[in-house]
């Protein structure tokens, strides 16, 4: 208790404040400095430069790739720290990534672009990122900027993982940087969610939960059945331990703001493109693609939120422009303290859950155009605020359905499935409920700020102006893009999902039919009130068929 007690008392309030007092007094200097001369563009600026990018196999790292790929394109060379998995060397794991369809846009333009993609064995498990010294005296001579996007994005990521991934290669990564002879700027990638302890959350960084440093030198002796059982003390009011090492990560970066010229982008829910490099591209199961698909499948029927919270979902390239402007943004202007983006859509073209039931209708429509193959049933789901009312929901749309689908499969010889999977997406919700039950107010004046250093060319080219989204649309090529990029069906083959979904209403129709007449039946051998309701219903449906029949006769 006495360690836990000590772990939680670092940093205070007033820290904070001078934190805030010193951005606002260095974006003064730094304004007035460069006002009377012309500055390079975004794309000026990375010619000719070395990149260093690390987490460049994942989600946001290959859009960041393919951008300055793209719009940068006499960038001088791009080094991606890689870890080689098991079964694939680190040069297969690169070629599979340059095969993605998401740089089919580059090589158009520069079919040779994979020249410029330097890969560098490193393992962030490891004491120095297991970088050879070879590659630590090739990066320290040549590197002007580095992107460290990679991090462990599990919720339930277990602490010590979590601090490793998150922490301690953050620690190692500014050590490497420090060396670098050349460096101009060190970007790093958090979440808007790393102080989501506060419900106003200003663009500073604040005091720490915990000193990381002790943080880290207490776990070392501990076994993991202690740091589990000590981590929801540790972590208090934060939902999970990513949060909680992503706000340990941001003080690190900090403590070198005296010796590195440091940006750190805080964007919320990442969701699929936009606009770049063509909207709608997304190639991972998480956050809204899971809810998605699995609503698209018909798997998911209710989903619990509150109807007054903000649903903050950022799209990927709206995220990666404006890591690139904030990394030119940086190494121009070099601001005396590290300068934070709340990458955010909340404060500026907001939607809400209690208005995803509109976005819902959108996802259910644009499902039902352009169904997802092997439908479990057709897309058809709800949101509610209400406890009971979703537990009620879970139970007969989700849990009865899936014990009938699993006897059906048992007696068929098959193997039971579909509780399992049901299992696996109420756990993945439960996950979100946190942040879809919640609401926060982000400050973003830095993102507007950068915004109006920009030209107007590098706006259209580097567009972070989130005013411009259009919900509907964005939602509608979203639901596109998890068919065609993350389950990779081929939109050729709709008709044919088309058919399927027909097939499923009839059996649904039939279904209820047939549970309809057995419930009356039941009712009318036991109750003559019971009997004369069903006959009359019948009588009447009888000549609402006759009628129906005779107008047809009269108007052909």
């Amino acid at each position: 208790m006495a360690m836990s007690t000590e772990l939680s008392e670092a940093g205070t309030l007033d820290g904070s404040l001078e934190q805030a007092a010193d951005r606002q007094t260095g974006l003064t200097d730094i304004c007035s400095g460069t006002a009377g001369s012309r500055m390079a563009s975004v794309a000026e600026y990375y010619a000719g430069k070395n990149v260093l990018i690390t987490g460049a196999t994942g989600f946001m790292g290959k859009v960041l790739v393919e951008k300055l790929l793209r719009s940068c394109p006499e960038v001088k060379a791009l080094y991606i720290l890689v870890r080689p998995k098991a079964g694939q060397s680190m040069q297969q794991r690169v070629s599979d990534m340059m095969k993605c369809k998401l740089f089919d846009r580059v090589r158009e333009d520069n079919p040779d672009f994979h020249q410029k993609i330097i890969p560098i064995s490193s393992e962030l498990m490891q004491p120095g990122l297991a970088i050879s010294p070879e590659d630590v005296e090739k990066l320290t001579a040549c590197i002007n900027i580095v992107f460290h996007c990679a991090a462990t994005i599990r919720f339930d990521e277990p602490l010590k993982h979590a601090l490793q991934l998150n922490v301690i290669a953050t620690q190692q990564l500014l050590s490497l940087a420090q060396q670098m002879h050349h460096l101009e700027a060190f970007i790093h990638i958090s979440t808007a969610y790393a102080n989501c302890n506060r419900k106003y959350i200003d663009e500073v960084i604040y005091p720490p939960p915990v000193e990381p440093k002790k943080l880290i030198e207490s776990l070392e002796w501990m076994d993991d059945g202690i740091v589990r059982d000590i981590t929801p003390r540790l972590i208090g009011n934060r939902p999970n331990t990513y949060t909680y090492t992503k706000a340990l990560a941001e003080y690190v970066v900090q403590q070198e703001q005296d010796k590195l010229n440091i940006g750190i982008i805080r964007p919320s829910i990442v969701g699929a493109s936009w606009q770049e490099p063509f909207p709608g591209w997304i190639d991972n199961f998480n956050g809204p693609s899971g809810v998605f698909i699995a609503a698209g499948k018909g798997i998911l029927r209710t989903m619990r939120a509150n109807n007054d919270a903000v649903a903050d979902l950022i799209p990927v390239d709206v995220v990666i422009n404006l890591t690139l402007a904030a990394g030119w943004y940086t190494a121009v202007h070099r601001p005396k303290t590290a300068l934070v983006y709340n990458c955010t859509t909340g404060g500026i073209n907001p939607f809400h859950w209690g208005e995803i039931g509109t976005y819902a209708h959108h996802v259910m429509s644009s499902f039902k155009r352009n169904p997802l193959e092997q439908a479990f049933r057709r897309p058809n789901a709800n949101i509610t605020s209400n406890y009971l009312i979703n537990q009620y929901w879970i139970l007969v749309s989700h849990k009865f359905p899936a014990l009938i689908y699993d006897l059906f499969l048992r007696l068929s010889g098959q193997k039971p499935q579909m509780m399992r999977i049901f299992n696996r997406l109420h756990k993945a919700i439960s996950l979100l409920e946190y942040f879809s039950s919640q609401d926060w107010e982000w400050n973003s004046e830095n993102m507007s700020m950068l915004m109006s250093q920009l030209t107007p060319e590098d706006r259209k080219t580097f567009n972070f102006d989130v005013r411009q989204l259009n919900w509907p649309e964005y939602i509608e090529n979203y639901c596109i893009g998890t068919k065609k990029y993350v389950l990779n069906e081929d939109m050729s083959d709709i008709p044919a999902a088309r058919q399927h979904l027909r097939k499923l209403r009839n059996i649904r129709y039939t279904f209820n039919t047939l549970l309809v007449v057995f419930i009356w039946r039941v009712f009318i051998a036991r109750s003559q009130m019971a009997r004369n309701i069903w006959y009359f219903v019948v009588s009447l449906c009888f000549k609402f068929l006759s009628y129906f029949r005779a107008s047809s006769t009269l108007t052909n």
